[in-house]
């Protein structure tokens, strides 16, 4: 990639993927060290961008896959097992961590109706994408999305209101 273009691109999309990243890691060092990486990958590559996809969605699946491998490196350099990391409760899946709020959301989870219990799962345990589980029910990776959203948010309220 020429230098002009790379300028281009820089200045075009920073931000942007800046904060996807941000969504990604919750932590500005991180998100900004991630977004440099992701940036420094595009311009640096041999491989040409193909225009399959708009640039900030490249851009942006190289910095998934970029804190995806940081986070598999830093998992495996973890002297402290996950089970021992302090609940901070600000998600759901953190929340699966702790056995007795795992055991809660499995228990109000079994009780949800569907497609939020299938959509849920899938995303949660089968860490499947939001596209792959749109194509599954024959819908569109946005319905997945506010579907697994709307779940989360059932799940969240039945925890607060102690249904269990």
């Amino acid at each position: 990639m020429d230098k002009d273009t790379a300028e281009k691109l820089y200045e075009a999309f920073y931000m942007k993927v800046f904060s996807y990243v941000m969504t990604l890691t919750k932590d500005k060092d991180d998100a900004m060290e991630v977004t440099q990486e992701a940036f420094f990958r595009a311009i640096s590559t041999d491989k040409a961008f193909r225009g399959e996809s708009e640039s900030y969605t490249w851009l942006c699946a190289i910095a998934k896959n970029i804190f995806i491998d940081e986070t598999r490196r830093r998992r495996r350099f973890t002297e402290e097992p996950e089970e021992e990391r302090p609940d901070t409760g600000k998600d759901i899946e953190g929340r699966l961590t702790d056995k007795e709020s795992s055991i809660r959301i499995h228990i109000i989870l079994h009780d949800l109706e569907e497609p939020y219990k299938e959509v849920f799962q899938l995303r949660i345990f089968g860490e499947l994408s939001f596209k792959d589980i749109g194509a599954i029910f024959g819908k569109t990776e946005t319905w997945a999305r506010v579907t697994y959203h709307r779940a989360r948010l059932k799940i969240t309220e039945r925890m607060e209101d102690n249904e269990i």
